[in-house]
């Protein structure tokens, strides 16, 4: 009898053990110093700091249906009714987004840039990969409208990484409610993404751990893993898309992207960056980067 409530006892602490250190993994994934971003975006001149203390801009705290406020900058130095929504990916904040805000403002767009939950000065206690963020997105978007009024608007949203998941299952989920979309290395399905990042950190097959982790998620943060797949909306989406990827990213393969694009009805176009990791294509391939969004915003929105 010992010997059996000793193995039982071995098992529950294996699957609390394993099911609260993956959570935690995913939930509360290490961030970036806001002071470490910025000065890495001053260092590599893709934030010039008197520049952008000069932009006309307003500070406007938007609520998030979830319970905590989301710090957005609204920064207006046109009077024009066209718009870009940056959406930034996970350990980051809204000072990685200021080097896409400036694609934009070249073109005559206003901007927000904002802190997702759980980033930067955002409340919020954990990274959802989009399953949340995508109702703060709305929340950000309907502020916009309701300052400006709805029906002379033009929007974008611009995403990287788990912002660009945001916006897509923003789209593909809530409402297509902007004008055109830019994807910036999105993940297709979240679980796939999981398991491609256990295989890559864990030397476990993913089946011994991934279950457990997914029951733990959904007991702690209150929704399935399985919901956050753009692939499974994308058809939803008939508002232009630009899908960006890097060839050579290894931490969300390429081939998620490519997926994405096939699947996706209507409008389109796709960008495979020859240089980059993940999430560095804009940063390896600037000049490109912006002839893809000239392109797409010439042929497939401001026609």
């Amino acid at each position: 009898m010992k010997k059996w409530w000793l193995a039982l006892a071995g098992i529950l602490t294996y699957i609390i053990g394993v099911g609260i250190y993956f959570s935690n993994r995913i939930m509360y994934m290490k961030k970036k110093e806001d002071d470490f971003i910025q000065n890495r975006e001053i260092m590599a001149k893709r934030l010039i700091k008197e520049d952008f203390d000069t932009l006309p801009k307003t500070e406007i705290w938007v609520p998030s249906p979830s319970g905590y406020s989301l710090k957005c900058l609204f920064i207006e130095p046109f009077e024009t009714n066209k718009w870009i929504i940056i959406s930034h990916g996970v350990t980051e904040n809204k000072f990685n987004s200021i080097k896409y805000m400036n694609i934009f403002l070249k073109r005559g767009f206003n901007a927000i840039i904002y802190d997702h939950r759980r980033h930067g000065d955002s409340g919020g206690k954990t990274s959802s990969y989009g399953h949340y963020e995508k109702f703060d997105l709305k929340a950000v978007i309907d502020e916009l409208k309701r300052r400006k009024g709805s029906d002379d608007l033009q929007i974008g949203i611009h995403g990287e990484s788990m912002g660009a998941a945001t916006l897509l299952l923003y789209a593909g989920m809530l409402e297509d409610g902007a004008d055109f979309y830019i994807a910036d290395c999105p993940f297709s399905n979240f679980e796939e993404q999981i398991k491609h990042q256990i295989s890559a950190e864990i030397p476990l097959p993913s089946w011994t751990v991934f279950p457990l982790g997914r029951t733990f998620i959904k007991l702690r943060d209150g929704y399935w893993t399985k919901e956050v797949s753009p692939i499974n909306y994308i058809k939803n989406i008939k508002k232009p898309v630009l899908f960006i990827h890097s060839e050579y990213d290894t931490f969300i393969p390429v081939s998620m992207t490519t997926e994405l694009f096939a699947a996706k009805e209507g409008p389109k176009q796709l960008y495979i960056a020859k240089k980059g990791a993940h999430a560095q294509s804009y940063n390896e391939n600037p000049k490109e980067y912006e002839e893809q969004i000239d392109q797409f915003l010439k042929q497939l929105v401001l026609r």
